[in-house]
């Protein structure tokens, strides 16, 4: 019997009507395995996943596969979101394994949860060199019987694997300074793709958390080429596929070197994160394009994925009707068809439709290769053919609540409305704030997900702390609320004695020592889509450290310094993978900048702190001795003053605009 009707992730409600008897990950899934005396079959996806859909359509539905799949296994299924653990345990074994990994991930398991075979997909038959998943199930199934030793000393062999990779990263033996990061910037850029930008070749997903590093680096050092790598990374994706120029946001990444082809899932994830990067890069430079990209991730997240509560929801399909691109793609005809004759011929030159097609059965993906000669007459195009496709079928929301995600949007919101004068969006941020706080602590312990308004049952792991402890110290400097700041010292506190390793300083753990035992407790300090765990945590750290009296500040700065000392071999041998790290390290060296602006009811001062200040650094307004970064900070003369400190140097307090963006400009912070 499948028994995932009353499953809180939309990804298992999914397969509710599978022929499958599917089960979520627990003790009875276990148990019955050992009762029964059969291996366990665990297939890990998310609801925004295509090759997931697709396989769930081949095999998943099929009633014969579904037959040989019940009565040799005890079927399990996961959503990697929901269950980053289990996700995180069982594609390092797979990677181990087969040498690559994705999703769906389809892992053999003993009774006792030891991977002993692992893949991705597998098709409904023989195809490209993959065995069909029918195939796949008997073979393990006649493993399993007739060579059950093999099966078992597979995954122990496995399990003891994963056990030795699970360590500590050791401490790098280049202290974190101007020459490790000037090195690693270095090594990061020499992997451009100057022809295409961006880094490496297809797919070709966001750097996010590398362009924010990269773009620290400039602030800190003031070096143009760093600026021009981010602005051309930048560039070539907001005029590429992956950008959704009709109503915001992007894709999850590019199927091609170019970015012309996207994959159509969206991502809060992606888009919380490039918000920050336009955000900042529009802040930094004064780019108009920057600023509409800006804008229109944040129109898309408030539109598109916020929740009546506040919070946003995990993503949007890649499919529609089980079709890859039915809302988003174009003809010429469409064009026409939405617009009239002049205005549609003009669309199709202005966004690259044409023929034969950039995409799939003469069908282009719309692209804005320059920035329109006619601002007006765009916007009022774009206006129309956002509401002509609106009308399409759309895809499916996964209205999954994760913290992590929300936290990272409550980031992305706060600092750029706050740098961009947007108040809307940190009004939003609060809303989304407020919203995890009030669901998603229980008992005073965080979780990871919620739907519906209901919380569930998984404890939060590291990177949920780090990051939301990070948006509520965004949006306390945002709008100035000491509540957020105390919400995030409770967080960084109980990730202090859930997850620090207490043997290795500076080391953490994905998972707290509350959590489910798996066959291994998984790490992985190296940045991937989203910050690891442990960067999450260290900026959490670092900015805390900045806001905090001095006794609480003191000791999260030694935890901050000790994660660095791990942070350093990262950052020397695989700067690509640590694009937070390199941003926790910038704002390190640089102190983190502190910037107290004691106010007399103008904000003019803390409007230029918020636009000049370099990311990663602290800012914060208010009355004269109204928090710890005012303590005795007056106002001079009666007006409005600004404080800047790096470390425990402080500048003299300056009053006009000028002198303050002097005081922030780079060279002042090297």
């Amino acid at each position: 019997m499948n028994r995932l009707a009353d499953a809180r992730s939309p990804y298992l409600r999914q397969h509710a009507d599978n022929p499958v008897h599917w089960q979520q990950w627990g003790p009875e899934a276990l148990a019955e395995a050992h009762e029964r005396d059969v291996p366990i079959l665990l297939s890990v996806g998310y609801a925004a996943c295509h090759w997931c859909h697709v396989m769930a359509r081949e095999s998943f539905e099929d009633e014969r596969t579904a037959a040989v799949m019940n009565e040799n296994f005890v079927c399990i299924k996961v959503d990697r979101e929901e269950r980053p653990d289990i996700d995180s345990v069982y594609m390092t074994a797979t990677v181990a394994t087969t040498g690559q990994g994705g999703w769906p991930m389809t892992c053999f398991l003993t009774p006792d949860g030891a991977p002993f075979y692992c893949g991705t997909y597998y098709p409904d038959t023989p195809r490209g060199g993959m065995p069909s998943f029918v195939q796949v199930l008997q073979a393990v199934a006649d493993t399993w019987r007739t060579r059950r030793d093999d099966a078992q000393a597979a995954g122990a062999a496995v399990v003891t694997e994963l056990a030795r990779s699970a360590g500590p990263v050791p401490e790098g033996e280049r202290p974190v300074d101007a020459d490790l990061l000037a090195h690693a910037v270095a090594a990061a850029a020499a992997d451009e793709d100057r022809d295409n930008g961006g880094f490496g070749g297809a797919p070709k997903f966001p750097p996010s958390a590398l362009l924010e590093g990269l773009l620290r680096h400039h602030e800190r050092t003031g070096d143009e080429a760093t600026l021009a790598l981010v602005s051309r990374t930048c560039d070539a994706m907001a005029r590429g596929g992956i950008h959704d120029v009709i109503a915001g946001g992007f894709a999850r990444y590019a199927v091609d070197a170019g970015w012309v082809v996207p994959h159509f899932e969206k991502m809060l994830y992606d888009n919380a994160q490039l918000l920050r990067v336009y955000a900042h890069v529009a802040r930094r430079t004064g780019s108009p394009a920057a600023r509409r990209v800006a804008s229109g991730i944040a129109r898309f997240l408030l539109r598109d994925l916020v929740t009546d509560s506040g919070a946003f929801a995990s993503a949007l399909d890649a499919d529609t009707d089980g079709v890859e691109g039915l809302t988003y793609v174009w003809t010429p005809a469409d064009l026409v068809d939405a617009l009239g004759e002049d205005d549609g011929a003009w669309a199709a030159e202005v966004l690259d439709v044409g023929s034969p097609g950039s995409f799939e059965k003469g069908t282009s993906v719309a692209r804005l290769l320059r920035e329109p000669d006619d601002a007006a007459r765009w916007e009022r195009v774009r206006s129309t053919l956002f509401e002509y496709r609106s009308r399409r079928p759309q895809p499916a929301r996964d209205d999954k609540v994760v913290t992590a995600w929300n936290g990272l949007a409550i980031t992305a919101l706060a600092e750029a409305g706050a740098a961009l004068a947007e108040p809307e969006w940190v009004t939003a941020a609060a809303r989304c704030a407020r919203a995890v706080l009030d669901l998603h602590v229980v008992d005073g312990r965080l979780r990871r997900s919620s739907l519906g308004g209901v919380v569930g049952a998984a404890p939060a792991v590291l990177d949920d702390h780090g990051a939301f402890a990070t948006g509520l110290l965004a949006l306390a400097q945002a709008d100035g609320d000491p509540e957020w700041e105390r919400a995030a010292h409770a967080l960084i506190d109980n990730a202090l004695d859930l997850f620090h390793d207490p043997d290795a300083p500076g080391a953490w753990f994905d998972t707290g020592a509350d959590a489910e035992s798996l066959v291994t407790r998984p790490r992985d300090p190296v940045d991937g889509a989203t910050p690891s765990g442990a960067s999450s945590i260290a900026e959490a750290l670092l900015t805390a450290s900045a806001l905090a009296e001095t006794e609480r500040a003191g000791r999260y700065r030694e935890h901050v310094e000790a994660a660095l000392r791990r942070a350093s071999l990262l950052l020397e041998r695989v700067s690509r993978s640590a694009g937070m790290w390199l941003a926790v390290a910038e704002a390190a060296v640089t102190g983190p900048l502190q910037v107290a602006v004691a106010t007399e009811g103008s904000t003019v001062l803390l409007d230029a702190a918020r636009r000049d200040a370099p990311g990663g650094s602290v800012v914060l307004g208010g009355e004269p001795d109204s928090g710890v970064l005012l303590q005795d900070r007056p106002l001079v003369d009666g007006a409005a003053a600004a404080y800047v400190c790096r470390g425990f140097v402080c500048d003299r307090p300056v009053g006009d605009v000028d002198e303050l963006a002097a005081l922030l400009a780079p060279a002042r912070t090297v």
